[in-house]
């Protein structure tokens, strides 16, 4: 008796690990994405599923081969977890922070950590998307620049992707 929630643990990491990579909102567009695919709703996703889901895209002449090379790299029937950490495989890669942490290094080269807050807001207000003066003040509301007028990029791109839990209450 003692032994059996000890297993019954084990048993669900192991078939969870998948579903541990992705937040609960991209695991449910996954599951979206799986079930427009999965065209006979049988649970798995098989070539003529595949060949369905590409002439509804509007590709019409998919080849045998470009198929069986789709369904080669699945290790087995393609379920939804196996769909799931296929494109986990892909997906890995790619951490949202590190993408953000990327695009704030373009305006610090050196890789300090920081940007002078009058470069980031010159740079926010003349770019693109031009922001205006009170919404990049609202920001360094949000994220204050140091006594030396620098933002902490970095604390700024870990609050983007994890959430800010200190200061909420």
């Amino acid at each position: 008796e003692r032994g059996a929630p000890k297993k019954a643990k084990k048993k669900e990491a192991a078939s969870s690990n998948v579903f541990s990579m992705f937040e609960q909102s991209q695991i449910q567009e996954f599951k979206e994405a799986f079930t427009i695919m999965d065209q006979n709703r049988d649970g798995f996703i098989d070539k003529n599923d595949l060949r369905d889901t590409f002439a509804a895209l509007g590709r019409l002449n998919v080849g045998n081969d470009e198929l069986d090379e789709m369904l080669k790299e699945a290790p087995g029937p393609i379920n939804f977890t196996i769909f799931l950490s296929m494109f986990g495989e892909k997906l890995k890669g790619t951490d949202p922070e590190e993408n953000i942490l990327n695009a704030f290094k373009i305006f610090d080269p050196e890789g300090t950590g920081i940007i002078k807050g009058e470069e980031i807001k010159y740079h926010l207000m003349s770019q693109a998307d031009k922001f205006t003066e009170a919404e990049v003040n609202q920001m360094f509301t949000n994220f204050p620049l140091d006594v030396a007028g620098n933002l902490d990029y970095k604390n700024l791109c870990y609050v983007i992707t994890h959430g800010e839990d200190k200061e909420q209450e």
